[in-house]
């Protein structure tokens, strides 16, 4: 099904899609009649585009989509259900997140979007039986995908290039990862697409939250936020985030990157991946970030995309009842009598058979192991357990071969008659089973060169705590009276995991010598040290188990919308360049035919006008020098006798006096306000006792300093001020160095009467006082000595040192410093939270409007000499 609210996708795909028709959202059902089918009972289409609207929920209910549905899914030729049975997944997580919800209050309802596993094309005759059912007794909603855009989706774009990109693989050749395929791309969208139809089929956008999974549907939130500005969105990335020096040789790099922002709250598994997010978005978007009692936020178009960083967690529950299971009970005392009882050390490995789980090289360090270790040939055994790959293709392959190569030569080596060094176990593995291993094996060795969140470790560490049942097996096995408690743990320092695990001893998969040491003092490490580690590791994997992750996921995704209701949304622009901007209710864009009015009804006017940013835009030209244009607007609106027009900068006045000589009635404030005069004749005076500048002979060394370790950075000196710039610096590095020039400044110049400010770019020292609030107090006073009292007040700029102009103009009017009727217009450049009402989106639309002020003074002036 067709959402009547996207354009042709691949238009959306290359970002040249048209504007979408202008209509008003439907109501949708709570469920689906039909598969892919939406059902007309509510079909209001009266309200407001950028509202949401939908019917009120029974209770909180959190859609959870991912690639695949928890289910698992086999032929039956009874089944009435399209030949097929289904069944509970009871090793996905995506079932694990909900168990702690089930019966905690209030009550919240699940609601799976996926695809399901291994299953065959349908006839739509049975893909709306399928779905019906599923809905009814899974609460799940299938997507269904032809073989074909399946296999371009997830094989071709997913698993040949986004999953090797993500796990620092370049496509520097065509054997190295995938080389970037557009029709791979577009069908990774168009995958997205029918996710995010599917969605609306069932979403009540009012109440419910939406949990996305992993970066197979990182696009989806853009469909999402674009047919509803306000809907609730989560998403995790279950994989590696790649430093920006990898992420950026993605050639849709931005498209990604502003899709993911479209959600509300966006987590990773470590403070790494998120870091590396940060510093994407700083230096492909030019966003920075703050943090704020321990929440870490973006702003974006106004709206604030919050950061989690959580590691998942494992699920306690299942894996407390599989322990207590007679089957893995009879499998422990086989693999007793199989090691242990042979006189046999186990160590573990359980990984998927990929390029990036390293178990060549972990096999490469059991063969140093045991050529440096003469005493425990014969002895130490590697069980690796390889599960099926997820991936396919010539690197699979050759994985494969290579494994099975270097386990031969070992076992050819070092084996005897009795006895095999490594155990490779390649084949489909109940889960009893694999428990079992884990509650034998002395060490767990996860050596992965780059792996999101493993939680094999955290598996590792519940088994080995085991149970009573499992005691006594082991006690009644050669372990005397008490079994000792431990779980020595060998991790890779490449794995989501591994910073949560301070008791393990970390080693880099890549130095097959450091990992040999390391199996050898997890043999060796005396018993009391052992069990101290395990202590440590089983209190925090067992407080911080799958359900305290979503618990905390989730109440974190509340918490990042409750603002929703309190903002007003406006969706800009086109394919998945589109976003959406939040802002204050009161906050509005600035109406030609509104201001124009006023500007005609005026007696008496004051214009206060920022430069750079606002009639000069801040980035393009190396000249910033005003245009001729420029200059005869504001020569028109000075020449009107009604206006008072003041241009306050931060620049220098020599250089504003340069540049605005041909203004004569021009009132200008250079250096935020500190120097300022009323006419191009006039003397330059100061708004504050003049300042000593003896503190520069502190302050320039510093900065100096760190211009000279910044490459790219600047030094200003002004006459009251100087401004330490890096805009041309790299962006992650500027913005630290001038963090801690900032602090170094702030404490070499703490007696100093002067106040040392960060803005964009730069960091700057100026006298104590000095802002742009001044100059408006001090236009509002002349204008007041001269027995005017304006009734009509512009103020225009982009930046936060122009907050302090609004402030003092939009409380002017209680101070009785202007006419009764005035009509003030604080109006900012670009849609961000500021002090001003009112907004246009850029420099060209100021001059627009400068230019159709300037016109009716010019009426005014002719009609004046006409009569």
């Amino acid at each position: 099904m067709v959402s009547r609210s996207y354009s042709n996708l691949l238009e959306l795909a290359s970002g040249e899609a048209p504007p979408p028709p202008s209509i008003g959202p439907r109501r949708l059902p709570r469920v689906m009649t039909a598969a892919g089918i939406i059902s007309d009972l509510d079909s209001d289409t009266d309200s407001d585009s950028n509202s949401d609207t939908g019917s009120a929920s029974s209770r909180p209910r959190t859609i959870v989509v991912a690639n695949h549905l928890p289910l698992r899914v086999r032929p039956n030729s009874t089944s009435p259900i399209a030949g097929l049975s289904f069944s509970w997944d009871h090793d996905s997580l995506l079932l694990h997140l909900k168990q702690d919800y089930q019966n905690a209050p209030p009550k919240t309802d699940f609601l799976y979007v996926g695809c399901l596993r291994e299953i065959t094309e349908l006839s739509m005759v049975d893909q709306e039986s399928v779905a019906n059912h599923l809905l009814e007794s899974f609460n799940c909603v299938p997507v269904f995908l032809p073989g074909d855009l399946l296999g371009r989706f997830y094989h071709g774009f997913c698993k040949q290039y986004l999953w090797p990109l993500f796990h620092y693989m370049l496509p520097l050749s065509p054997d190295l990862g995938g080389r970037f395929e557009r029709n791979l791309w577009q069908s990774y969208v168009s995958v997205n697409k029918i996710f995010a139809d599917r969605i609306l089929e069932v979403i009540n956008p009012d109440d419910d939250f939406v949990w996305v999974h992993d970066y197979h549907l990182m696009v989806l939130p853009t469909f999402l936020r674009k047919r509803f500005n306000r809907v609730k969105l989560g998403f995790f990335l279950h994989s590696p985030f790649p430093s920006s020096e990898i992420y950026k040789t993605l050639p849709v790099r931005e498209e990604l990157l502003r899709a993911v922002l479209n959600s509300d709250l966006i987590g990773f598994h470590t403070f790494d991946y998120a870091r590396h997010f940060l510093s994407c978005c700083s230096r492909m978007l030019g966003l920075s970030y703050h943090s704020k009692r321990g929440y870490i936020g973006l702003e974006y178009y106004g709206r604030i995309v919050s950061i989690k960083i959580l590691p998942v967690g494992v699920h306690l529950g299942q894996l407390k009842s599989v322990l207590s299971l007679p089957e893995t009970e009879n499998k422990v005392r086989e693999l007793i009598e199989q090691f242990w009882n042979k006189g046999r050390v186990m160590l573990l490995g359980v990984d998927d058979m990929d390029i990036f789980k390293g178990i060549s090289l972990k096999l490469l360090a059991l063969e140093e192991l045991l050529k440096q270790h003469a005493d425990w040939r014969g002895k130490v055994v590697l069980v690796q357990i390889a599960n099926p790959a997820r991936g396919k293709g010539k690197d699979v392959t050759e994985v494969q071969n290579e494994i099975h190569t270097t386990v031969k030569r070992i076992n050819d080596f070092y084996g005897g008659p009795d006895y095999k060094p490594v155990i490779l176990l390649d084949e489909p593995m109940q889960f009893y089973e694999r428990i079992a291993y884990y509650v034998t094996a002395e060490v767990c060795l996860v050596t992965a060169v780059r792996d999101g969140m493993n939680l094999i470790p955290y598996e590792y560490v519940i088994s080995r705590q085991g149970n009573d049942k499992l005691d006594q097996v082991l006690l009644a096995n050669g372990f005397g009276s008490v079994v000792p408690k431990k779980s020595m743990l060998v991790v890779s320092e490449f794995i989501g995991c591994s910073p949560s695990l301070s008791g393990a001893i970390r080693v880099n998969p890549w130095n097959i010598e450091a990992v040999s040491d390391a199996m050898d003092y997890a043999l060796t490490m005396p018993e009391g040290e052992k069990q101290l580690r395990h202590e440590k590791h089983y209190r925090y994997v067992s407080t911080h188990d799958v359900g305290y992750w979503a618990k905390s996921f989730l109440q974190d995704l509340e918490r990042s919308c409750k603002d929703h209701s309190t903002r007003r949304c406006w969706g800009i622009g086109f394919g998945l360049r589109f976003r959406v901007v939040a802002l204050d209710l009161n906050f509005r864009k600035l109406s030609m035919e509104h201001i124009v009015g006023a500007y005609r009804r005026a007696r008496q006017r004051a214009v206060l006008l920022d430069y750079d940013g606002t009639l000069m835009p801040q980035q393009g030209s190396i000249d910033k020098s005003p245009s001729a244009r420029t200059v005869e607007i504001l020569n028109k609106l000075c020449g009107d006798g009604k206006n008072m027009v003041f241009l306050v900068s931060a620049r220098k006045r020599e250089t504003l006096s340069e540049w605005f000589g041909q203004c004569e009635n021009l009132g200008m404030a250079a250096e935020h306000g500190y120097f300022l005069r009323l006419k191009r004749n006039a003397e330059w005076k100061t708004c504050i006792q003049a300042a000593d500048c003896s503190w520069k002979q502190i302050a320039e060394p510093v900065m100096r300093l760190y211009t000279e370790t910044t490459d790219g950075s600047t030094i200003e000196d002004r006459e009251t001020s100087l401004v330490w710039s890096y805009e041309d610096a790299d962006p992650d590095f500027g913005s630290c160095q001038a963090k801690e020039l900032l602090d170094h400044l702030e404490s070499v110049l703490a007696n100093e009467p002067v106040s040392v400010k960060s803005g964009p770019h730069i960091v700057e020292v100026k006298p104590q006082g000095v802002s742009k609030g001044l100059v408006a107090q001090r236009l509002l006073a002349v204008m007041e000595e001269k027995g005017v009292s304006p009734d009509f007040i512009l103020c225009i700029g982009d930046d936060r040192s122009d907050e302090d102009m609004f402030e003092v103009i939009t409380t002017a009017a209680t101070g009785g410093m202007l006419a009764s009727d005035a009509e003030i217009f604080a109006c900012t450049v670009g849609r961000k939270p500021s002090k001003a009402k009112y907004y246009l989106d850029d420099t060209a639309e100021i001059v627009r409007l400068m230019q159709g002020l300037a016109s009716v003074s010019e009426q005014a002036a002719s009609s004046s000499e006409v009569d």
